[in-house]
This record gives structure tokens, C-alpha cells and sequence, in this order.
């Protein structure tokens, strides 16, 4: 290996830990999704859960709490009482609400409004040890383009949770090459203006890495349609940690006939070996 060559490598893999580190410390932050400790699915008639506040129901007037005598919930940084509507609630939004060190996640998905309360003291959480993965090998980081569809179409997936449908709008897809053959796997718009998201799974799904799907990010496509697809990014979804989510499934066809030996693998949590075996 030239010196060159091992300043490159030095710098990809110092740049991934760095990424990595971060992912981590997000995910295990006090209100995280591994301080999450039940999924509720709200209805007409008011009910009480162990872990927030108040008695919780749905309807016109989207979630509603209603608070008995001693309790409160912080909403927009001013304290509230009584009966509160959240209001209408798009799909895939969410409001919070705090109360005492812990949050309520009032979302709405799959159609159906929910609350997940969120304990930073909760087992998940403060018993985490970190996710193991694959060893950074810039060789993952695949060259590929994007190729946008006429127009966005809308994309019907499963979930992780049983009987709940996703509908997302799909601008495109992602286009590489693989020992020689083309793969293509249909993308979604990301977290930032631009930017794609692809869920999939590959032939390390349900062996070392985690089988209902992984998830990676790719930065904006260039004015030519050009991307990378870094599958050492490749990273785990809520569910790979916890029942109390509603993650969505790859898209029918968004698996790869081969092994992607890079990102994220099995949780610790779901069986996978430490991050420091």
C-alpha cells in the first residue's frame, strides 16, 4: 500500500468513527428511542397508561389528555392542565410533551394517532452499550447516479409493526454497479432538502446484520446525477432495539442478491455480539 494510499484510508476511517461516535451518542440520548418504554395506539374512549400522564383518547380534535387533579404536562414550554388537544396531527409528524426528566411523543402513523412516552432511566437505555459493525473499508463507498423519476411516485411499504402500512413519495432511484452486474434500489426523499434515503436489505440480513432492514442516507445527487452510496453507513432502525416502533420496510425489490459487509450489524439487543467482541 502506497503512503498515499494508507493517508486515505487513515482519513476514511478517522472520518467514520468520528460519524459513527456521533450516531451513537444521538441515539442514546436521554429522550432517544432507547428511552422509549411502551407504544400506545389511541382511541375514541379516553385511557390511562403507567408511564405519562392523564387519560388519552383521539378524534376531531386529534389527541386529547386529560389531566386529573396534581398532574401537568409542559407543551411548548408553558405548563398545562385540564383537558388539552395536540389537534389534527399530519402523518409521520409528532408534537412532545414533557413531564418531570421524561417526554411523550403524541405522532401520528399508519393513520392511527399514538403516544410513546420516553424515560431516560428506562433498561433499554441505560443498560445500551453500543451497536457492533463491520470495520470501515472504503471499498463500500460505491460510486452510483441517481435517476429521478418523471415524477415522484408514491411507494407502499410494511412496518414493523404488525398490520401498519407506510406510504412514502419516491423521486427516484439509485443506480451502482456490483462485481460487474447493475443493482438499482429505490430511493426516498431524506432528512435534509435533496438528499435520499434507501432502506434495503442485502444477503447479511437476519446472519450479522438485522433482517427486517437497514437504512442509509446519501447526500444530494450532483448536477450530473452522480452519487456515493457509503454502506459503511449503513445503519440500524429503531425496531432493530425496540417493539414500540413503527419503522418502515424496504421497498419490494430493494434487495441485494449479495453480502453488504459494511455498517451496522445485528443489535445486542436482538442477539447480535458486542460492539468490543
Amino acid at each position: 500500500m502506497s503512503i498515499a494510499t494508507e493517508t486515505d484510508t487513515t482519513a476514511f476511517t478517522a472520518a467514520w468513527t468520528a460519524w459513527h461516535d456521533a450516531h451513537e451518542t444521538a441515539r442514546a440520548d436521554a429522550h432517544g428511542f432507547l428511552a422509549v418504554t411502551s407504544l400506545r395506539w389511541l382511541a375514541a374512549e379516553p385511557e390511562r397508561f403507567d408511564d405519562v400522564p392523564g387519560a388519552w383518547s383521539t378524534g376531531e380534535d386529534g389527541p386529547v389528555v386529560l389531566l386529573g387533579e396534581g398532574e401537568e404536562l409542559i407543551v411548548d414550554g408553558a405548563p398545562v392542565t385540564g383537558r388539552y388537544a395536540f389537534g389534527p396531527i399530519a402523518e409521520r409528524d409528532q408534537r412532545t410533551a414533557a413531564f418531570g426528566d421524561a417526554v411523550v411523543e403524541v405522532a401520528r402513523r399508519g393513520g392511527s394517532d399514538i403516544v410513546r412516552p420516553r424515560h431516560p432511566d428506562a433498561a433499554l437505555r441505560t443498560s445500551y452499550a453500543g451497536t457492533p459493525t463491520y470495520a470501515p473499508d472504503e471499498r463500500w463507498a460505491v460510486a452510483g447516479r441517481f435517476e429521478p423519476f418523471d415524477e415522484p411516485r408514491e411507494v407502499t411499504v410494511g412496518s414493523a409493526a404488525e398490520g401498519l402500512e407506510h406510504v412514502y413519495a419516491a423521486p427516484g432511484e439509485v443506480v451502482f454497479e456490483h462485481d460487474g452486474a447493475e443493482h438499482r434500489l429505490i430511493a426516498f426523499d431524506g432528512r435534509t432538502p435533496g438528499s435520499l434515503l434507501v432502506l434495503f436489505l442485502d444477503a447479511t440480513s437476519g446472519v450479522t446484520t438485522y433482517a427486517a432492514n437497514r437504512s442509509l442516507g446519501v447526500a444530494a445527487p450532483a448536477a450530473d446525477g452522480s452519487v456515493v452510496l457509503d454502506f459503511t453507513r449503513a445503519v440500524n432502525l429503531p425496531c432493530a432495539y425496540t417493539d414500540f416502533a413503527t419503522c418502515p420496510l424496504p421497498p419490494a425489490g430493494n434487495r441485494l442478491p449479495f453480502a453488504v459487509t459494511a455498517g451496522e450489524r445485528i443489535p445486542v439487543e436482538r442477539g447480535g455480539e458486542r460492539a468490543d467482541a
